[in-house]
């Protein structure tokens, strides 16, 4: 602990090590439960963190910490906070780092870094860590001054919430964090402002917006494309309204699933690769408008939408995003809440409400439900994917929060499941599209929002990268549902090599079959296996119910390669074989 001690100048001063001046800054910004694995550099850190009663969990491996860390931001809006040691445990964390970093999330990934007396003798473990890093993060801030650790701690959230929000590593070599420091107690605050995102909110052009308002206002058949940026503003409930008193369609990516409810009736559901209607109508439209979205591969069907001629409102936070390669007629550089209220008082109210236009959309929602229900409702084995997902529409609370994995998990999940109200209730990790995240995302997503259930979907392949996970779950008292699809195989792969080079023509794809369950049970969890359609509803009821330890549901579903997508991959239609590629 920490003793006061007057500085020449009568100011008072708190000696502590240098660890413990980070892990005081932290407090001082309420951070949530924190995830990591401790080494000889963080030693005085942790020690902090135990005195000051702070939440730490030791993770199964680093890139488990960061990924729990980015879902515990999304749900939040608040930077979460990760660590790892000198070396191999730095360099664990650039998966997570850049998928936070391209999905635009908070996060505060502290590393232990060579003692400076000793750097470049070859000192165990140590590593190009600082380079390696770099690419993956929004910054790298290395404390070369323990008087300075609370001035930098707070620029790394000043930075990791402003803008397009993004990972910040703080690199704390290990005589700095051993060092015993004098600091003024005047010099541990904190700017609240910075303590969630946006931190900072822009506004947009005046002139920007009254163009934009006009070629909207004029539009017969506008459509919006909501991305997650809506989610890291905030700007649902102004999306909803934007959307209702004008009549203008909602379409989503993936990240911005939840932008509107997916049963509102304006909400026309994912748009891109894997679609329900929302392609035919973005082609149709005679104006979009994006917002926060980087309209990035998945999104643009391989940047084949929005149609060439199309006027299109780029909305978004970041500035080099607007025009990145679509033509753009008007770009709104400002936060995405900010851009729709100013947009909003702009706009004239329609005078029939494009009513024409919303029995369209009706038409086509009802058209496109009733060609689905089939699957919805299948009673096939193994199990269909979207019986699946129709069984966590019908069965979970509109609070409930899902993750979906990366692949398989996500694509099918981001077509087919429905939120019931507006806001970040569907986590999927598509800023790098790693699998592997669906087990540490429930995690950090439980215990991020403990009151609300929570249900995440992982391949088996996925599960596997992260599977000691589980331990981790169970020793935090953590209860949510893990939900296994389980097709022994690498499916997504295995599906595009089917796609590409037709039946047969697999290679190293395959799994072996395993009953998770049982090994769920093994790590002290609730193990559940459901080979039955009819079976899912009361092994998704059993996982909500179970509030003293995960539930793992391992779902044995369709071994045939030509039915593990959702749909037709728009990467395969130019790459089958035999087809010239220009």
């Amino acid at each position: 602990m920490d003793t006061l001690a007057e500085g020449a100048a009568g100011t008072s001063l708190r000696q502590m090590s240098g660890g413990q001046a980070v892990a005081e800054m932290l407090a001082l910004f309420d951070v949530g439960p924190m995830f990591g694995m401790g080494g000889f550099q963080l030693l005085p850190y942790y020690s902090a963190v135990r005195d000051l009663g702070l939440r730490h969990y030791l993770v199964d491996d680093e890139r488990s910490g960061a990924f729990a860390a980015d879902a515990q931001a999304r749900i939040t809006g608040r930077p979460a906070v990760c660590d790892a040691t000198l070396g191999p445990g730095a360099t664990n964390l650039v998966t997570a780092l850049v998928e936070s970093l391209n999905a635009g999330v908070p996060v505060i990934a502290l590393i232990g870094d060579a003692h400076r007396g000793f750097a470049g003798r070859n000192m165990t473990q140590e590593a190009r860590q600082i380079e390696i890093l770099g690419p993956a993060a929004k910054a790298i801030i290395r404390i070369e001054t323990g008087e300075r650790i609370p001035e930098l701690v707070r620029r790394a959230f000043t930075i990791a919430t402003s803008g397009r929000p993004g990972p910040v590593v703080i690199a704390l070599p290990e005589d700095v964090s051993h060092a015993e420091l004098e600091l003024p107690g005047s010099e541990f605050w904190v700017d609240s402002a910075t303590a969630r995102v946006p931190s900072r909110r822009s506004r947009p052009d005046a002139a920007a917006v009254e163009l934009a308002a006009h070629l909207l206002g004029r539009a017969r058949r506008p459509v919006i494309l909501a991305g997650g940026g809506v989610h890291l503003s905030g700007a649902s409930m102004e999306l909803e309204r934007l959307s209702a008193t004008h009549g203008i369609p909602v379409a989503h990516t993936l990240s911005g699933k939840g932008a509107i409810a997916c049963t509102d009736e304006l909400s026309i559901g994912l748009f891109g690769r894997y679609s329900r209607y929302a392609n035919e109508l973005i082609e149709s439209a005679d104006c979009l408008l994006a917002v926060g979205c980087k309209l990035g591969e998945i999104a643009t069907k391989r940047y084949s939408l929005p149609l060439e001629g199309t006027p299109l409102i780029h909305l978004d936070s970041t500035a080099e995003e607007i025009g990145r390669w679509a033509r753009v007629a008007v770009g709104l550089w400002a936060d995405a809440r900010e851009g729709l209220v100013d947009l909003e008082a702009a706009l004239d109210r329609p005078a029939d409400g494009r009513m024409e236009y919303r029995t369209e959309i009706a038409g086509r929602r009802a058209d496109w439900y009733a060609a689905t229900l089939p699957l919805y409702q299948s009673e096939s084995t193994p199990i269909h994917m979207a019986r699946l997902i129709g069984e966590l529409n019908n069965t979970l609370a509109p609070e409930a929060i899902v993750v979906a994995d990366g692949g398989f998990a996500s694509h099918w999940a981001g077509l087919l499941y429905d939120t019931k109200q507006a806001g970040r209730g569907f986590v999927a990790d598509r800023g790098f599209a790693s699998i592997g995240y669906g087990l540490p995302g429930a995690l950090g997503a439980q215990l991020a929002a403990p009151d609300r259930p929570v249900v995440a979907l992982t391949g088996d392949g996925g599960l596997n990268m992260t599977i000691g996970g589980l331990e981790t779950a169970c020793r935090t008292g953590s209860h949510f549902t893990l939900i296994v699809i389980n097709n022994a195989a690498s499916g997504y792969v295995k599906a595009l090599q089917h796609a590409v080079y037709g039946p047969g023509a697999y290679q190293s794809s395959d799994l072996s079959e395993l009953n998770y369950a049982e090994i769920a049970t093994s790590f002290g969890a609730v193990g559940i296996r459901v080979d039955q359609p009819g079976e899912l509803r009361d092994a998704i009821r059993a996982g909500a119910e179970n509030t003293s330890s995960p539930t793992v549901v391992d779902v044995m579903v369709t071994r045939a390669p030509g039915e593990m997508l959702p749909g037709v991959d728009s990467r395969t239609q130019v790459h089958r074989a035999g087809d010239r590629i220009a």
